[in-house]
């Protein structure tokens, strides 16, 4: 029988013993269809501003972003501030949500949803593309 596996943070992640339905089940994801995914629009958009959110409860930026011809100019609050600069973003892709409705952040109406994952210390790191494509094109 091969060793159990472990991951940097010491859980099993041996995959010979588990099937990956089992691996969802014990983490807690629920299985969606394909109709539920195919419902979310992921879109690439290029941040064009971004700017602290002083009014924000946690703090956060404002974005604009720009997600090309057919969708166009969309804002969103994101709190990315641990590990990014208001002028580093400028110019880089990101992936967001489109069509989630909008959604009151305090004083500011979000109109999009900016992805990212959670360190377990609690930054947030973009998702982003690993390639240049173009605004709004969507994930697959």
């Amino acid at each position: 029988m091969p060793k159990a596996r472990t991951d940097l943070w010491g859980k099993d992640t041996n995959i010979l013993t588990k099937n990956c339905c089992e691996l969802f089940k014990e983490a807690g994801v629920q299985t969606i269809s394909w109709d539920d995914f195919i419902k979310v629009e992921l879109r690439v958009g290029c941040i064009v501003s971004a700017a602290p959110f002083p009014e924000a409860k946690k703090p956060a930026y404002i974005l604009q972003i720009d997600f090309g011809r057919d969708i166009g100019m969309k804002k969103s609050s994101a709190q990315i501030t641990d590990l990014y600069k208001p002028e580093e973003l400028v110019g880089k892709l990101i992936v967001a949500v489109v069509n989630f409705p909008n959604k009151q952040i305090g004083p500011f109406m979000s109109e999009c949803l900016v992805t990212g994952f959670h360190h377990e210390s609690g930054e947030v790191a973009l998702c982003v593309p690993d390639k240049p494509v173009p605004p709004g094109t969507k994930l697959l």
